[in-house]
């Protein structure tokens, strides 16, 4: 599907304004949105090639600067040693409330854009996973996709790092998808069981694959990107979306104005 050009919006927060990016189909009609989390770089190349992935299946895509109170607009951390450890110190210096009401701006951007459907999604990497994890907590959320969301089974993220995203658990009303690489070091095997756990103890609905891959198996850039890991995950979360949101209000194809042919 063809994509419009790259467009932004600077949207109103308690702690100013939030650049960000949106990429949905250039064909006329309706589409479900989805909120999309970066990493802890922002939105680098790689998660615009995934929000241009996602909006050419038929989905706005909204990709939010989550450190906007922190960087000038437009920053971009790089995939280096400097970049990582900027991201990490701004990950816990942003209030928990923050966070959350970060993602409430850009679900309510989407639940009112005028080719929206109104049916909200939310997917997310590393940092983003868990803020995925915490958007789903939004009753409007229908479902949510965390690809080896960080921080959870520790309650680490944001300031004080001490969060009650396992607490609130039980706030997941919409399907959940989770997707883990067994050699991430930032969330082992222990890590995972206590999500796991939780997560069945409260009775939510979710699925969950472990691959075997490393942390930032999905991003295609630097020697930890599979491919192929990556493709299986991208359908995954397709399949979740097109079932929880609908494919939208999508125009009939035009005629090419050949006759039809009978065999």
């Amino acid at each position: 599907m063809t994509l419009k050009e790259t467009e932004h919006v600077d949207l109103p927060t308690p702690n100013g304004p939030m650049r960000t990016f949106i990429f949905r189909p250039a064909a006329a009609g309706k589409y479900p949105g989805l909120v999309l989390f970066s990493e802890i770089f922002q939105v680098t190349a790689p998660i615009r090639r995934t929000a241009a992935l996602l909006a050419g299946h038929g989905f706005i895509v909204a990709v939010p600067e989550i450190y906007h109170e922190f960087l000038p607009a437009g920053t971009v951390l790089a995939y280096d040693q400097a970049g990582a450890d900027k991201g990490n110190e701004l990950k816990t210096a942003k209030e928990l409330a923050s966070y959350d009401d970060d993602a409430r701006a850009v679900l309510d951007y989407l639940k009112s854009h005028p080719a929206g459907t109104g049916k909200l999604g939310a997917i997310g990497i590393c940092i983003g996973g868990h803020l995925s994890f915490r958007a789903a907590m939004n009753p409007d959320v229908l479902a949510a996709v965390c690809f080896y969301a960080t921080d959870i089974h520790k309650g680490s993220l944001a300031k004080g790092m001490n969060d009650d995203s396992l607490a609130r658990i039980k706030e997941l009303k919409g399907e959940m998808l989770m997707i883990w690489g067994r050699q991430d070091p930032h969330v082992p095997r222990e890590g995972r069981a206590i999500v796991y756990n939780a997560l069945a103890d409260a009775g939510v609905n979710f699925t969950w694959h472990e691959f075997n891959g490393q942390h930032a198996f999905l991003r295609d850039e630097g020697l930890r990107y599979d491919p192929e890991l990556a493709l299986k995950s991208y359908g995954l979360a397709l399949e979740l979306f097109k079932r929880k949101l609908g494919e939208g209000d999508l125009p009939a194809p035009e005629s090419s104005g050949l006759k039809e042919t009978k065999h």
